[in-house]
Order: C-alpha cells, then structure tokens, then sequence
C-alpha cells in the first residue's frame, strides 16, 4: 500500500456553555462526537468581562477549531472570532444574541448581582426557578425535565461566577457589525420556542453572515442542546462535514 499526503485529522470541537451552565449542556453533544474528534468545553471561569473570557477560551484552545457556542457562550464566540478569526475553521451560534445589553437591562443585572451577592445560593435557586426557567421552558412536561438540569448546572457554577458572568453580559460589545465578517462555513441555530433569543434574531443573523445556515429546531427552547439532542446533533454533523 503506498499512503501519499497527510491523512485528515476531523477538526477539534469547541464547544462553549451559556450562562450558569456547565458541559452537561452539551452532555449529547460530546457523546456523539467525542468518538471521532477531539471535543473540548471551554472554560472562562474567573473573568468577568467577554473579552477576558474570550482570551482564556483561546489561550486553552488548540490553534485551529470548530466552534460551537450557546446564549452566552455564542457572545464569547464572537469575541473570540474578534479575536483570532485565523484559528476558527467553522462557527456554529446556538440561541444566542449578537447584540450588547440594553440599557434597560443594566440596572436589572445590577440589581440581580446585589440579590446574589447578598442571599447567597438561596438567591440563585430562586432567579433560575422564578426568572430563568419560565424563559426556558415551553410545555410543563419538558419543564420538569429541564428544570433539574438548569438548577444542577447553576449550583455547580456557583454564586461568584454568577456575578462575573452577569457584570460580563453587561458590559458586552455589540457584535452586529462582526456577522459580516464571518466568511467560514456557518450554522445559525434555534429552538422554536425560544423566549430569551428568538427565531426573528436568528433569521436576521443568517442573513448577515455570507453562505450561514440556518436551522430552527421544533420542540426546543433556549436550551436546544438538552431540549431536541438528536436534531441539534444532525445540523452540527451537517455543519462540521461541509
């Protein structure tokens, strides 16, 4: 047998969380792809700016990746696209929002911070059951699926990168003007019933991004991954094989 070139080595998947998540998020992800590629979840504990999160991620990233983010991990995304556009072979953007905080919202992070810091983990099961989940759930049957889970991963997170994450997301940089610069192969998905970054968003993305996909995946929410796993798999296979 004569071997000529280099065999292909499938790109390494980056997979980065959203807010108060682990990688149980992506928990069906990493079962799926974790046989043939490298499967990665990035880590931006200890920084509470996106920018400071985006230079962690890449710091401990290899140097050419599929990324993959979801609500605040696609806000990483961006930024670290800002970043090192160079080392992001594919972007995939998963119920997530280019835009910066709205000023409305500021003082409400501000407020939710102060409640955290001052009732502790108490305060934080209260946000995620009272102010979290009614935006994540869509039916009562998948509320008492996914309602564990949130709560699992925010507790895991615990109260102080609770208040990073939140002074992070207020602070962040409007990302619109970067869609346009995405020229790698692109995957723009959403739950359906996604009340936190709807499909309207999503579709407007798609169309700022030169030769993106767009997905919208029935019965999900804001959490696609944990809501459709087997959907949400089928477009990223899609994605990281085009």
């Amino acid at each position: 047998m004569i071997s000529i070139g280099v065999p292909t080595v499938p790109l390494p998947l980056l997979l980065v969380p959203g807010s108060l998540c682990t990688d149980v998020l992506f928990q069906a992800q990493i079962s799926a792809f974790k046989s043939d590629r490298e499967v990665l979840v990035g880590d931006f504990s200890n920084c509470d700016s996106i920018e400071t999160m985006a230079t962690k991620v890449l710091t401990e990233a290899p140097a050419e990746f599929a990324l993959a983010g979801l609500s605040m991990g696609g806000i990483v995304a961006f930024e670290m696209f800002r970043q090192a556009p160079e080392r992001i072979e594919r972007i995939a953007l998963l119920g997530t929002n280019p835009r910066g905080e709205l000023p409305e919202h500021v003082p409400v992070r501000h407020q939710q911070i102060n409640n955290i810091a001052q009732g502790g983990v108490e305060s934080l099961k209260t946000l995620v059951s009272q102010q979290l989940m009614p935006k994540y759930a869509f039916k009562s049957e998948q509320l008492l699926q996914l309602e564990p889970l949130v709560m699992e991963m925010a507790l895991d997170v615990g109260t102080d990168e609770f208040i990073n994450q939140w002074r992070a997301l207020a602070s962040r940089t409007d990302s619109w003007s970067t869609l346009k610069d995405i020229h790698c192969p692109a995957l723009i998905l959403c739950g359906v019933h996604d009340a936190q970054c709807n499909e309207k968003l999503h579709r407007n993305m798609a169309l700022e991004i030169k030769h993106a996909k767009l997905e919208i995946i029935e019965e999900a929410g804001h959490l696609s991954t944990l809501d459709a796993p087997e959907q949400v798999n089928k477009a990223l296979e899609n994605w990281l094989n085009s």
